[in-house]
């Protein structure tokens, strides 16, 4: 350690060869040791590499004696005698000689990388077939060459929203597990141990998904709203490929939209004058008439950008829900050499986020059915298993039931929390819409990205959005602290969350297209945080703030749903709930997204983050919240990057105050990130220990004791 100008001890790191992988302790002499014990090996090092982006693993570098051979197998059955499994090099590389510095200590960065198909171990290899099967599932699902049984999906980077594409791809491959399994059990080896054999699981009577729809909440909510709602659409813009033709591309989507029912929504009012949903049948909404070719060949950059964006508002501009026009498509046509790009513009009561991953996946099965003229097959495309119109029926009953309308006070004491007002006055419907809003977009490298969705949640034993969240609350605690406003350090949100919650047995949402966002308040208190701490958040302060928010969060039931529930569709707690105040701030983490930023790079229909799509709402629409934060990561080569959006009226906020609090923000998730690869950092919190009383304090102390004594993981 040392001191800093402003009189405060930096932590440097630790003098001895201890390093912290996955959330673990480990004594690189240790391992050395345990080597070197073995017979046949004259001297090792190992260390911490990271070749590929986002990829940490332990290898170790051996010399073996004159006439001796090691296999990597009989090493690593060796080293599980004696040490941890995590202690276990992932990767054995053999060498004539340790590479010396002139010292005569070994030169560390002369040390050759593994060679290319030594993948990562993160564990024992899978001892059944549902452990190998998950664990491919697993590894897909984030990109990585291997994955073990005992990694923690969250802590490899995954979220709630990628644990949903985990459910389908086990189903795809014939196992039956829940996003609720995944979020519990968190390792393959324990998800494994709960896994059902695709047809084992006690059957459900199958609700078809053509017809009458109850309204959900996030669709009372939005429907409820004033002005324009036509053209409020989410979009993506996909790669498609060389050569392809209009009519291949029509056919494509024609087998989308008599597959996902919410494709063919209509929204239509109800005999009381309400509106209400209708999901036509199959059919009854043409992919040709939905389709637009726009002809881009041979125009330089600036002419396709301009045509890019004329056809995209244009197509949002066409979206009718109330005559059952819910997506419009449009495909730049590049010329029969170079691959093109489809914008998919959907209204947003047919689609959500998690939505897109499931569309996306199956536009790109769908063309190779009809590329391969086998479009007329039966169910060319993977089932859904549980429709959106059985969704919405099950929320209207739980919605009444006893045990929902119980969380009633726990939401008016969240909105209760005091709110200082944002902005020269309060948000105005008539005044403040989408035509006078700017949007701030900012971005947070890999090298912090990365220890955030994987480190971060590791050592704490959390999900991203407490990591996220725990950032914001003290960028808006520091800055009240900052201008010595009023407030305290408590903070009131508005919190968005995928919405797929297992309220019922027998259900799989994971493959199922609509809006299910669930949208509720949260009150997240960080503790105190000084003008002095708002400049420059300490390790103390992020370890106490970010354990807080992890457990203010987990004692919200349900993430939230049974807001929406009690506000828009229990008649006896609806007039409660619609008078209290609404939250000035929203925030939305979207999750991970691969994809790319050439459209001359990219596979076949693969994302393109700067496509071209349109405005998402029309100009008159008024804004949800005085400030709405969506954030999302996108896997690139070089490494994933956290990117947020920061929206607000012009008219409310200043430009440097916005930029002043996302960099605030932004400033505490890199001291969140720094502090989580500490080798002290993280710990359990009372929710990781339900079958125990230990306030967080009692926690902490019995950590201690056992660090002290034991080391390893906190």
């Amino acid at each position: 350690m040392r001191w800093d100008a402003q009189g405060r001890i930096e932590y440097l790191g630790r003098c001895d060869d201890q390093v912290k992988l996955r959330g673990y302790r480990i004594e690189l002499g240790e391992v050395e040791s345990a080597l070197t014990a073995v017979a046949g090996v004259g001297s090792a090092r190992v260390l911490i590499r990271e070749d590929r982006p986002g990829d940490k693993r332990l290898v170790a570098y051996l010399v073996v004696d004159a006439g001796q051979q090691v296999d990597a197998i009989e090493l690593r059955r060796s080293l599980a005698t004696a040490l941890p499994e995590y202690m276990v090099p992932a990767a054995f590389v053999v060498l004539d000689a340790l590479p010396l510095l002139p010292n005569g200590k070994v030169d560390r960065r002369a040390l050759p990388a593994p060679e290319p198909d030594t993948h990562r171990i993160g564990g024992p290899a899978p001892r059944t077939d549902e452990e190998r099967l998950l664990c491919g599932v697993v590894a897909e699902t984030l990109g990585l060459p291997e994955v073990g049984v005992d990694e923690d999906f969250f802590a490899l980077g995954g979220d709630s929203i990628l644990s949903i594409q985990v459910v389908s791809r086990a189903r795809n491959a014939g196992l039956v597990i829940t996003p609720r399994d995944v979020f519990v059990h968190r390792t393959v080896a324990a998800i494994a141990s709960v896994a059902v054999p695709l047809g084992a699981e006690p059957e459900t009577a199958a609700t078809p998904g053509i017809g009458e729809v109850p309204l959900t909440p996030i669709a009372a909510w939005f429907l409820d709203r004033p002005g324009t709602l036509d053209g409020y659409n989410q979009s993506s813009v996909l790669s498609s490929p060389a050569g392809a033709t209009e009519s291949d591309i029509a056919a494509a989507l024609q087998l989308l939209l008599d597959h996902h029912d919410m494709l063919r929504l209509r929204v239509s009012a109800t005999p009381g004058g309400r509106p209400g949903l209708e999901v036509l049948p199959q059919g009854a909404v043409s992919a040709r008439a939905r389709l637009t070719r726009v002809d881009i060949a041979g125009l330089d950059g600036a002419r396709t950008d301009a045509m890019v964006a004329e056809a995209a508002e244009a197509a949002r501009l066409r979206l009718r829900p109330g005559a059952g026009g819910v997506l419009e498509a449009v495909w730049y046509d590049a010329g029969p050499d170079r691959p093109g790009r489809l914008l998919l513009v959907v209204h947003h009561l047919a689609v959500d986020a998690v939505s897109w991953r499931t569309l996306t996946a199956d536009l790109a099965t769908a063309w190779q059915t009809v590329t391969a003229g086998t479009a007329d097959d039966p169910s060319p495309l993977p089932p859904v298993h549980t429709s959106y119109r059985r969704w919405a029926e099950l929320l209207v009953a739980d919605a009444r039931s006893a045990e929902r309308a119980a969380e009633l006070p726990l939401w008016q004491e969240i909105l209760r929390t005091e709110d200082p007002q944002w902005g020269y006055r309060p948000l105005d419907p008539d005044r403040d819409t989408a035509d006078g809003v700017r949007t701030l977009t900012v971005t947070l490298p890999a090298q912090w990205t990365h220890p955030l969705l994987t480190t971060a949640p590791a050592a704490f034993h959390a999900g991203i959005n407490d990591v996220l969240l725990t950032g914001l609350a003290l960028a808006i605690a520091g800055r009240r602290a900052e201008r010595g406003g009023t407030g305290g350090s408590a903070v009131l949100l508005d919190l968005e969350g995928h919405g797929r919650e297992q309220i019922a047995e027998n259900i799989d949402l994971s493959r199922t297209v609509g809006w299910f966002t669930s949208m509720y308040p949260v009150r997240l208190d960080p503790g105190p945080v000084s003008r002095y701490e708002a400049r420059a958040f300490d390790a103390s302060l992020i370890d106490r703030a970010l354990k807080r928010i992890k457990e203010q969060l987990r004692a919200v039931p349900d993430h939230g749903i049974g807001y929406g529930l009690l506000r828009h569709l229990n008649p006896r707690t609806r007039d409660v709930l619609r008078d209290a105040v609404t939250p000035q701030i929203g925030f939305n983490y979207l999750g991970r997204y691969a994809g790319s930023s050439a459209a001359g790079d990219a596979g076949d229909w693969q994302l393109l983050f700067d496509g071209g799509g349109p405005r998402s709402q029309d100009p008159g629409m008024p804004v949800h919240h005085v400030l709405d934060i969506n954030a999302y990561t996108k896997d690139l080569p070089e490494g994933p990057q956290l990117v947020a959006g920061w929206t607000w009226p012009t008219d409310l906020l200043k430009e440097e105050d916005v930029e002043e609090l996302a960099e605030g923000w932004l400033r505490a998730l890199r001291a969140v990130a720094e502090h989580a690869q500490a080798p002290d950092a993280g710990g359990y919190t009372p929710s990781d220990l339900p079958l125990v009383s230990l306030n967080q304090a009692q926690i902490d102390r019995l950590q201690n004791k056992l660090q002290n004594k034991w080391g390893g993981r906190k």
